[in-house]
């Protein structure tokens, strides 16, 4: 009942296609705790239970925080939806309160990281790999995002990329549209860097941007796996972690788009400016994408006078 209810148009506050299919997994995990533990009713959701739940997602499977919150706060919106449409009576509603990670446990590259990086897929001719981590890198952009880019959504005259949410225009219902997590367009200028790239990639017929090694079309999947065979792996042992730390290895794409973010706001970008550029519509998620190295850290405090 409740995923028919998240069927509904996005006009009615539906959500996406990928937010259903993520409810969908975090129902299939709670269904193997019921089976496991004798539940059959939702009437037995309580905090007790999610307590019991929550300990057995972190200590059978390991999740993240991230996980747990996605998994907890789902539970509380399907309760929710029960008792308000009566089909739980009111007296079994319950508060129970969830603290939502406030820092990113997200690796940030390093400059150095990063050169190291591109310098490797030059030496392995991994040019196409050398073009999307480029891309990522000055744009911020989600691999997802870097993956359907084409060149209409390119302006190389003006030098800006125009990422256009087509979820709410005519006839999108009945197309493979292309959706920004946030449910909005934005735009941001190109890069040098990114431009130098853009000028060099021929032009194919599909109107993708950017293709995979043997020219098809890119698949996220298929990029981390080949990112962290080919170029994380050679590279840890020059970049090794702190014990009990995230380090080198355990980045990832989206680690990219950390560093983007880090990047701008060390070189003195408007907060308002990186809001723009990475579709956020508040501080909030610029500040968790924000890491101060150490070395950066000590730059600008040298740049203070203190007597």
């Amino acid at each position: 009942m409740y995923e028919e209810y998240c069927n509904r148009p996005a006009i009615s506050g539906g959500p996406r296609d990928s937010t259903r299919k993520r409810y969908r997994a975090v129902l299939d995990k709670f269904d193997n705790y019921c089976k496991v533990k004798g539940k059959n009713y939702w009437n037995e959701l309580n905090p007790r239970v999610m307590n019991e739940y929550a300990t057995w997602l972190q200590e059978q499977h390991d999740y993240a925080y991230q996980t747990l919150y996605l998994e907890l706060t789902t539970l509380k919106q399907i309760h929710k939806y029960f008792v308000e449409n009566n089909l739980l009576p009111s007296e079994l509603r319950f508060h129970y309160p969830i603290q939502k990670e406030t820092d990113s446990s997200t690796y940030c590259w390093t400059a150095q990281e990063v050169e190291a990086m591109l310098k490797l897929c030059k030496k392995k001719k991994l040019y196409w790999l050398r073009q999307v981590l480029v891309c990522l890198m000055t744009t911020g952009m989600r691999i997802s995002e870097l993956a359907g880019l084409m060149w209409k959504d390119i302006d190389l005259q003006r030098k800006i990329i125009i990422l256009v949410d087509e979820s709410r225009q005519r006839g999108a219902a009945n197309k493979k549209r292309r959706t920004t997590k946030s449910g909005k367009s934005r735009s941001f200028p190109i890069h040098q860097d990114l431009m130098a790239i853009l000028e060099s990639i021929e032009r194919t017929s599909d109107g993708l941007v950017f293709h995979g090694p043997l020219g098809g079309k890119i698949k996220p999947d298929t990029v981390r796996n080949i990112f962290i065979r080919e170029i994380l792996e050679p590279l840890t042992k020059k970049f090794p972690g702190e014990p009990g730390k995230a380090g080198f290895k355990d980045g990832r794409l989206h680690s990219f788009r950390h560093y983007f973010c880090s990047v701008c706001a060390n070189n003195g970008t408007p907060e308002r400016v990186m809001m723009n550029w990475l579709g956020h519509s508040n501080s909030r998620m610029v500040k968790r994408y924000y890491h101060l190295h150490d070395e950066e850290s000590l730059k600008q405090m040298q740049k203070i006078t203190f007597v």
